[in-house]
């Protein structure tokens, strides 16, 4: 079921309150550009600021402008199992095609603890699981070992997005889980690396931006045109970089303002981009060939 680019929606805003109008926009751009999904109200979508209800419209939003073109992964993660359960069952309610489900962070579950969670979550709905391992974000990694202790009990809990940042961990995951786990890379700077190793995609946040070549990278991998995805993947790996120069989604969100695509707008405690670093941003996207 996950393959390709499922793009990382951000979430636009307008005088603080959600910009539905330019989130139309940008769904549209990524049907077009032929992603096999958007993914509203993960953390690049802002989802621990936004409020319950604000978090269920969206999904409910997003489901009906998408209308069945791609899926829809809806995020639906806490560091609370019951809130988890309860964004995730919402989320099946609205007509999310699957959901995401983040390590609890702050509290730091030990890995017991964290099949229990993720178990718990996936048996109080009907819909697929994709499990989302970030410990840089959650301060907490879910080991390989762990994931295929909980796939023995919980059969839809069928795909992991992982973004620890470790080759070695991607590899180990598609050892042991490879038949049985969808393994979507959460680094965009890592996509051709972790396809190379078994990766049937990415669940990127560049492709907010440059989703037609964003699914290039990725559908030449997986159509074996590997000298051609990897000639693309150099050319945008330095825009990759450029998403490191804040913490996300403060630089996307800078780049599509820039663009015209919606405000720089984030909400507290994160603040819009400084100039100084906005200003190698548009270089960096100019020397691609996308002006800002």
């Amino acid at each position: 079921m996950f393959r390709g680019v499922y793009t990382a929606l951000i979430t636009p805003f307008k005088d603080g309150s959600i910009d539905y109008d330019s989130l139309d926009r940008i769904i549209e751009e990524q049907v077009t550009a032929g992603v096999s999904g958007v993914l509203p109200m993960g953390t690049t979508g802002e989802s621990p600021t936004v409020s319950h209800e604000e978090h269920n419209q969206i999904i409910a939003h997003v489901v009906k402008a998408v209308n069945g073109r791609v899926k829809v992964l809806a995020g639906t993660g806490s560091n609370s199992t019951d809130e988890a359960v309860f964004l995730s069952k919402n989320a099946e309610k609205c007509g999310a095609d699957a959901v995401l489900v983040v390590n609890p962070y702050y509290n730091k579950p030990p890995q017991r603890c964290l099949v229990d969670h993720f178990a718990t979550v996936a048996k109080n709905i009907g819909v697929p699981v994709m499990l989302y391992n970030i410990p840089g974000r959650t301060g907490v990694n879910f080991e390989p070992e762990s994931m295929a202790e909980l796939c023995e009990v919980s059969s839809n809990v069928v795909a992991l997005k992982e973004a620890a940042g470790d080759i070695g961990q991607v590899m180990r995951i598609v050892e042991l889980l490879g038949n049985r786990l969808n393994l979507m890379i959460g680094d965009d700077n890592l996509v051709l690396p972790a396809m190379a190793v078994g990766a049937t995609g990415v669940v990127s946040v560049l492709s907010n931006i440059i989703p037609a070549d964003m699914v290039k990278v990725a559908s030449s991998w997986l159509n074996g045109e590997h000298a051609e995805s990897k000639e693309l993947f150099y050319r945008i790996l330095p825009l990759c970089r450029m998403m490191f120069l804040d913490t996300n989604p403060i630089p996307i969100k800078a780049v599509m303002a820039a663009a015209g695509k919606c405000s720089p707008q984030v909400r507290k405690p994160l603040l819009p981009l400084e100039d100084d670093k906005l200003k190698i941003i548009v270089q960096t996207f100019a020397e691609y060939g996308v002006k800002l």
